[in-house]
């Protein structure tokens, strides 16, 4: 009689407590990619000047859903698909005068670099799907690495290359939004970090079972209530402070028509309705002086009666030559020589106000490079002129994006600030009021009023919670006088704001390395129960 096989024994379910890997949740690569090149036009509408500031947590939500299970090739091309089309857009208004190739050649080194840190946080989803879905690892642990990866890599294109480019960053798009508060505890970078913390959250959450795990959503609440009912950190009355603000709306771009000394008069024109008002300081933008007034003596006897006639000290820009050296410097000009003080402009525009290795562009881009005949250097003064007993912090155009000018001018004494520019080789496009959404986020940040002059406008008086109570737009010529609070105390933003970037970049680094090193462990092992990682692009 023929033996009769036994049927297969089931499959023995898994012992409990037997870790399993979250679903993998990887889309195909194709969609990824067009989630990714959503997602890039997500974030570019939730910033300004649109600024629909909800759209940010869906775009950060897309683009961290399109990169887990991605391959590292994939993961670069997934990210430089959403750095392509955000920085493409975003930064169009580089072309505006100088045509497409500078446009195409920030937005593109932007993108590769954007892309290069999508991959960290695809293997950051890699290394750790080997948990519980439900875990504390995958709930917990990953949005918070996730996070700070995404912060890493805002700080890193932030510094480098030369200098870095911080204009776009998660946590500026909150500027408008009921999140922006806590910014005076965290600064940009914590902000930033917080709400893609909150996106990671969120897409843990839907893979470990969505809406039949309710209380998964308990993190992100925590984290979402936090945001939501955070209160700017209160800093201390200090009087108040009169300042007259003029946008000359002179011919200050590159490519304008003028003539030696049109823009000085310009300015000193479009003072000239301020005379006889009681004001502390008198503020022109940046490039409001078209001469040196420290060699120049017309120019000097130009700003002379300025002062005499506003009764007051100047603030104003120019272009300086001390020592063979040429700086983009603001001075403080005053009736007395012996109280002028000046600040330099820390960091100098690459391609603008200065070509770095020169002698390698003019090879690809001679034309363009000839343009720029003026070699800035960097300055080292502090960013802060004294008026009287008010310390008033200052910050030269871009400089105003950069965290560590601003920090340094509040930790001197700053009591206000005053943010000098010249928008006038970007008229009609969105830099202007892009720009001008960094002048709010740092008054919430500080706590401190600011006076953003600009040549051609949108000049603002912001207060300290980041309202504006004084406006010019643009191509106006116009003056205020305006009462400004005087405020003192530091936030934690200032005073914790370099340990707490250095900290999300360190933590952020050895929380991977552990991570890749114990998946490398589990990997040799023989361990199953984690994926193998394809080396194919995906």
């Amino acid at each position: 009689m023929p033996t009769t096989l036994p049927p297969p024994a089931p499959a023995a379910a898994p012992e409990r407590g037997t870790p399993q890997r979250a679903p993998s949740w990887s889309m195909p690569l194709w969609a990824a990619v067009a989630a990714a090149a959503a997602a890039g036009v997500f974030l570019d509408v939730a910033s300004a000047p649109v600024g629909w500031w909800p759209l940010a947590f869906v775009s950060v939500t897309v683009a961290l859903l399109s990169l887990i299970g991605r391959s590292i090739g994939g993961a670069l091309l997934v990210g430089t698909v959403f750095g392509t089309v955000f920085y493409t857009a975003h930064l169009v208004w580089v072309g505006e005068f100088l045509g497409p190739v500078p446009w195409l050649a920030l937005a593109g080194l932007e993108a590769i670099l954007f892309g290069v840190g999508a991959v960290p946080i695809a293997l950051a989803y890699r290394w750790t799907a080997r948990h519980r879905p439900r875990g504390a690892v995958q709930l917990l642990a990953v949005p918070l690495l996730v996070g700070g990866l995404w912060a890493v890599r805002e700080v890193v294109m932030g510094a480098w290359p030369y200098s870095g480019f911080p204009w776009a960053r998660v946590g500026m798009t909150q500027v408008g939004g009921p999140f922006v508060e806590v910014a005076s505890w965290t600064g940009v970078t914590g902000l930033s970090f917080l709400i893609v913390m909150v996106c990671a959250a969120v897409v843990q959450w839907l893979r470990a079972g969505g809406f039949r795990f309710a209380r998964g959503l308990l993190p992100v609440g925590v984290v979402a209530v936090l945001l939501a009912v955070m209160p700017q950190f209160p800093t201390t009355a200090a009087g108040a402070f009169r300042v007259g603000w003029v946008q000359g709306n002179g011919p200050t771009g590159y490519f304008d028509v003028k003539a030696p000394g049109d823009v000085l008069a310009a300015q000193t024109s479009a003072t000239s309705p301020l005379y006889g008002q009681p004001m502390d300081l008198l503020a022109w933008p940046e490039g409001g002086v078209d001469a040196d007034p420290l060699s120049d003596p017309a120019a000097a006897a130009a700003l002379d009666r300025v002062v005499k006639a506003a009764r007051a000290p100047l603030l104003m820009n120019a272009a300086t030559t001390r020592g063979g050296d040429v700086f983009n410097t603001s001075l403080l000009w005053t009736a007395d020589p012996a109280d002028r003080q000046w600040h330099d402009k820390v960091n100098p525009v690459p391609f603008g106000e200065y070509v770095p290795d020169r002698w390698f562009y003019e090879l690809i881009v001679p034309d363009l490079v000839g343009l720029i005949q003026r070699e800035y250097t960097p300055g080292n003064n502090p960013p802060l002129v004294q008026v009287g007993d008010v310390g008033v912090g200052l910050a030269i155009c871009f400089d105003v994006i950069y965290d560590t000018v601003i920090w340094d001018g509040a930790q001197q004494g700053a009591q206000m600030f005053v943010f000098q520019t010249n928008n006038a080789d970007f008229r009609g496009t969105d830099e202007n009021l892009q720009q001008l959404a960094f002048a709010r986020m740092r008054a919430i940040e500080t706590g401190r009023a600011v006076v953003n002059v600009s040549t051609v406008g949108t000049s603002q008086v912001i207060a300290p919670d980041g309202t504006t109570l004084d406006s010019i737009g643009v191509d106006t010529a116009g003056a205020a006088v305006s009462t400004v609070p005087l405020r003192t105390g530091l936030t934690p933003s200032i005073v914790l704001g370099p340990w707490l970037t250095g900290f999300i970049v360190l933590a952020s680094g050895v929380a991977l390395a552990a991570a890749g090193f114990s998946h490398r462990a589990r990997t040799r092992s023989g361990d199953t129960n984690h994926p193998t990682g394809r080396r194919s692009l995906r």
